[in-house]
């Protein structure tokens, strides 16, 4: 399996310098490819700037300064750029050329195959980068044994941190997959996604979306008192790197939240089925949009489908159109605005809280789309609607997520109504 591991490294002043001066080198490089598309009439592939390289050495000397992979890396970021630029045109959307990057834009570079190595010495490990220098790294979580550092990847975050990014591939597979018809109910779970309730699965366990207010309101003043600098002052740039930073703490927030809510779904389950969101498509509509980009629902799901591969565990994307309106015990539509929060049908009496039922039609989804069929999806008896005072459900914080290995979702809860 591949995967990628993120450090903080440490370079001194004499260290930094050098990777910016490398960094700006393989920026000039990317637009001098720019420039060579633009004034050629033919395509040109990887293999062609490739061998462009040898040439381009004998008249600009400060490529001869760094590493040959990594220009040869900076070759495949235009390609790679080049092949989503072509994959958009064929699904439909507007594209137009790529754009020259400036300093901000462009801020890491890549060793691939060679040029590194990591070096244990009497009191630090140091990332050793051909033509840089050693460079102190904090590795935080092991490498395990049996991986392979294929690549890494310095970057300067817009804070001004540094960070090395380990391209891992590991020798073992990820474990087998039990068969699908031996899956038992209990092992499997359909989860529905949402704002209020970020997350609501068929086990009636809702997980409260990530509380970020504080860290946006800190993020507004800021940015206020930014736009009252004069740009590019010594001011201007300190209050930049402090906007930057809020980014920053959101990110890792979010993330964090992501990354625990899908170890646990990847590794308590057999089975997990979820909605396939066009999140484009919502952020086009024309109000929450903000609440829509800070759930990050496609990267959650994301991180739950590499956690599934790596797990051993079923993983399956479904349609969402309809999931809500759908009753989930017998099939009719039912009709409701978004603000009623109960699902009730008239047919068949079945009455649950409207994003459990959709969570059992994602999972009954999920079944079809894999070719298997369970007796029974829903409950046997019908559930109450979920409120603060009574209900089947469990409520549980955001905060209160944790990783598989310390004690379970469902025990860890600061908040929790079960009947």
């Amino acid at each position: 399996m591949n995967y990628n591991c993120r450090y903080r490294i440490e370079p001194d002043e004499a260290v930094e310098a050098e990777l910016e001066r490398h960094i700006d080198t393989c920026r000039q490089l990317y637009n001098h490819y720019l420039y060579e598309l633009r004034n050629t009439d033919e395509y040109l592939s990887y293999t062609a700037m490739q061998n462009m390289l040898p040439d381009l050495k004998d008249w600009w000397g400060e490529l001869n300064d760094v590493y040959s992979k990594v220009l040869q890396m900076v070759a495949r970021r235009v390609s790679d750029n080049l092949d989503r630029l072509k994959d958009q045109k064929d699904n439909g959307r507007k594209v137009g050329m790529l754009k020259w990057k400036s300093p901000q834009e462009y801020r890491s570079l890549t060793y691939n195959q060679s040029g590194f190595e990591l070096k244990n010495t009497s009191d630090q490990t140091v990332l050793s980068l051909s033509k840089i220098d050693e460079v102190p790294i904090h590795l935080h979580r092991d490498i395990p044994d049996d991986a392979r550092v294929k690549q890494v990847t310095v970057k300067q975050e817009k804070t001004g941190d540094w960070y090395a990014i380990f391209g891992i591939e590991t020798e073992g597979d990820a474990p087998e997959k039990p068969a699908l018809d031996e899956v038992d109910r209990e092992d499997m779970v359909g989860i529905d996604v949402g704002i209020i309730k970020y997350a609501h699965d068929t086990d009636s366990t809702m997980v409260g979306s990530l509380d970020l207010d504080a860290e946006y309101e800190r993020l507004e003043r800021e940015q206020r008192a930014l736009s009252r600098k004069e740009k590019g002052s010594q001011n201007w740039h300190e209050q930049r790197r402090r906007v930057a930073r809020i980014h920053a703490r959101i990110v890792r927030k979010r993330c964090d939240f992501l990354h625990k809510l899908s170890n646990y779904y990847a590794r308590e389950y057999d089975l997990v089925a979820v909605e396939n969101l066009d999140v484009h498509g919502m952020m086009q509509l024309p109000s929450n949009s903000r609440n829509r980009a800070s759930a990050s629902w496609r990267t959650f799901i994301d991180f739950l489908e590499y956690k599934c591969e790596r797990e051993g565990t079923h993983f399956v994307k479904v349609e969402p159109e309809g999931t809500t309106q759908e009753c989930a015990e017998c099939g009719v539509e039912v009709e409701k605005e978004l603000w009623v929060r109960e699902h009730f049908c008239p047919t068949c009496g079945f009455e649950t809280d409207r994003d459990e039922n959709a969570a059992y039609n994602v999972l009954q989804r999920g079944l079809q789309e894999l070719g298997v069929g369970h007796a029974e999806v829903t409950p046997a008896e019908t559930a109450l609607p979920t409120s603060a005072t009574g209900g089947s459900s469990t409520v549980v914080d955001a905060k209160c997520v944790v990783e598989t290995g310390s004690p379970t979702l469902k025990e860890r809860t600061v908040s929790a109504v079960s009947e």
